[in-house]
């Protein structure tokens, strides 16, 4: 008798521990609703800006500098994962952090894929399939679906994921991930602003060298995207470590304007030094004051609506994008018509994020993740 009420008392004990391990792995942790809405702003300026430049040199671009909404989102990244995580991936482990950022990340790898490899082969404004053969196109699919770096594609201009050119931030995510795991989350917060600082070093290097921080899509500028996830996500990783937050009550219109300055400031030849600054210092400010303000109710539901539908329409809108850029070089729009298309465009590709999100990414990932309860259950 004895023996059995010990057994029953181990097998309870053992089920606690599996549960508080499973719940460790499985939860998640309230949303700062303002970054979630900050981000979604800065999905729509770097679509915004993949449109202009088409048109406009980055002197005449009225949002030039919207491509530094990668490195916005890569600073964010480093706090969210630092927020996220820190507290329980000793328990969850690697391998299960990894399964949780998969789950997360590469559902909409492969949807950007998908659609990148039918604009390249049914594009109806130009393009040529014609020229590459079918197992070229095939390798290329494959190493995009998997994010391996695969530049061959000249009517994509040579990015390192031609069917979906910004998956190269996503491919240094997935660095920065396997950083953390492995190195970032163990180190004191000392070594971590040493890192910050040694980056920061970094990317005013490559900024100078290159007079500007655009690189990191392309096969020649690889490295570049090096520099800019290393700082960010250091930066940000380090915000949240320091508790860097900042409370004011600018609330979520008054940090998206402070924000969207960064992304219309003029480009001259002092590039070379006013993005590194935007990057080093400006970025990590939005991101202490966006954590530290406070949100009107009325913008909630904006907010978390922006910050749901930003990965989505980042990862899936650049297969439109090259359609609309051959469409430009072969008919050569006028002003007026170029504002009739784009803001359509912008609108439609919101609509289709959404679309591709609730039929597509959440299913999927709810369903990997009821697999993985289910292992963990077991």
């Amino acid at each position: 008798m004895c023996f059995c009420v010990i057994e029953f008392n181990l097998a309870r004990y053992l089920q606690m521990l599996t549960n508080k391990t499973d719940s460790a792995i499985l939860q998640t942790k309230q949303h700062f609703e303002i970054l979630d809405g900050l981000r979604g702003v800065a999905a729509l300026a770097v679509v915004t800006f993949h449109f202009m430049e088409w048109v406009y040199a980055p002197a005449d671009n009225f949002i030039g500098h919207g491509f530094l909404a990668v490195d916005f989102f890569f600073c964010l990244s480093g706090f969210v994962i630092g927020y996220a995580y820190d507290d329980r991936i000793a328990k969850m482990g690697v391998l299960e952090f990894f399964k949780s950022r998969f789950i997360r990340l590469h559902p909409l790898v492969i949807a950007g894929s998908v659609l990148g490899l039918f604009a390249f082969l049914f594009d109806p404004f130009g393009g040529h399939p014609e020229l590459y053969s079918t197992g070229k196109i095939i390798l290329t699919f494959i190493c995009s679906i998997f994010l391996v770096p695969f530049p061959v594609i000249a009517d994509r201009s040579l990015n390192l994921f031609s069917f979906n050119a910004p998956a190269w931030s996503l491919f240094w995510e997935y660095i920065a991930n396997i950083a953390y795991a492995f190195l970032l989350y163990r180190i004191a917060r000392r070594y971590l602003l040493l890192l910050t600082i040694l980056a920061a070093l970094n990317i005013c290097y490559v900024s100078y060298q290159a007079g500007n921080l655009l690189g990191g899509w392309s096969g020649p500028t690889f490295w570049d995207g090096s520099a800019r996830i290393s700082y960010s996500f250091l930066a940000g990783l380090l915000i949240y470590r320091s508790n860097l937050i900042i409370k004011n009550k600018l609330g979520f219109i008054g940090v998206a304007i402070l924000l969207l300055m960064a992304f219309i400031s003029p480009s001259s030849k002092w590039n070379w030094l006013v993005e590194p600054l935007i990057v080093l210092f400006y970025f990590p400010l939005i991101i202490m004051l966006g954590a530290g303000s406070v949100l009107s109710n009325g913008l909630k539901k904006i907010c978390i609506f922006a910050g749901k539908i930003s990965y989505p329409l980042y990862m899936t809108h650049y297969a439109v994008l090259w359609m609309y850029g051959n469409y430009y070089l072969s008919h050569k729009p006028g002003t007026l018509q170029l504002a009739l298309i784009i803001i359509p465009s912008i609108i439609f590709l919101v609509a289709f994020a959404y679309l591709i999100m609730i039929i597509y990414d959440l299913p999927v990932r709810k369903y990997l993740n009821n697999k993985r309860r289910q292992k963990l259950l077991q």
